[in-house]
C-alpha cells in the first residue's frame, strides 16, 4: 500500500489505521512526484491518493492516478477528496472504471469501509462514495433506457455505483438475493447490455447510470 497525500497529520492518521489493521504501508508521500517511481519499487496491490495536491492543489491527484494506470494497470487506485467532485469522478471512471474508487475524505475515519474500498479495488472491482451517487441521482431526469427503471431497480442500480455486490445489495434492501439477481438481469435488459466477454456488464451499467 502507498498513501499519497499532503497533509502530513491525515496522511499519519491513515497510515496510523492500515497499520493497525495489519496492513502495510511501503510507502507514504505528501506530492505526487516520487509515485511512479515509488509504485515501481514497491509494486503495492493499491494507492490511496488524494485528488488536490501540490503544487496547485486543483488535480494533481488525478493525473498521477491517470499516469499511475497506464504505467502499473494492475494497481488500485483509491482517490480522496474533501468534495464532491462528480465531473472529473465520472470521466475517471469512465476512462477505465476497473480498480478504481473514490470516496470523501470523511470516510477515512470509518477503518472498516476504507479497508473495504481499499480491497475492492485492489481486486479490480470499483468502488463509488455514497455521497457521490446521491449527488448523482439530484441531475437531471433519468433519459433514454434509465427512464425504463423501476424505483426499486434505481436503488439497486446505485448501490452497484457503489461498489456493493449481490448479497450486500440484498441486505441493504433488506430483500432476498434471488430478489437481487431479478433485478440486476432486468437492468441490464433494460439498459440493453447484452452478454459479451469483452465487457463486464455491471461496470457497463453503473457508466450507463453515471452518464445519465
Amino acid at each position: 500500500m502507498i498513501v499519497a497525500e499532503d497533509s502530513a497529520l491525515l496522511r499519519q492518521g491513515i497510515v496510523r489505521l492500515l497499520t493497525d489493521e495489519g496492513i502495510e504501508v511501503a510507502a507514504e508521500l505528501g506530492d505526487p512526484g516520487p509515485l511512479l517511481a515509488l509504485a515501481a519499487e514497491h509494486t503495492p496491490d493499491a494507492v490511496l491518493l488524494d485528488i488536490r495536491m501540490p503544487p496547485t492543489h486543483t488535480d494533481e491527484g488525478l493525473l498521477a492516478a491517470a499516469a499511475l494506470r497506464e504505467a502499473h494497470p494492475g494497481i488500485g487506485v483509491l482517490l480522496l477528496s474533501q468534495y464532491v467532485e462528480t465531473s472529473a469522478t465520472v470521466q475517471a471512471l469512465a476512462d477505465r472504471p476497473e480498480g478504481f474508487g473514490y470516496l470523501l475524505k470523511e470516510r477515512v475515519a470509518d477503518i472498516d469501509e476504507l479497508r473495504g474500498a481499499l480491497e475492492r479495488v485492489a481486486a479490480g472491482e470499483t468502488v463509488l462514495d455514497p455521497l457521490v451517487v446521491a449527488r448523482l441521482m439530484e441531475g437531471p431526469g433519468h433519459a433514454g433506457p434509465l427512464g425504463t427503471l423501476t424505483g426499486r431497480e434505481r436503488d439497486v442500480l446505485a448501490l452497484m455505483a457503489e461498489g456493493r455486490s449481490n448479497e450486500a445489495i440484498a441486505q441493504k434492501l433488506v430483500i432476498g438475493g434471488k430478489t437481487v439477481e431479478t433485478h440486476v438481469r432486468n437492468i441490464f435488459t433494460k439498459l440493453r447490455l447484452e452478454p459479451d466477454l469483452m465487457e463486464h456488464r455491471r461496470v457497463m451499467a453503473v457508466l450507463t447510470y453515471l452518464r445519465g
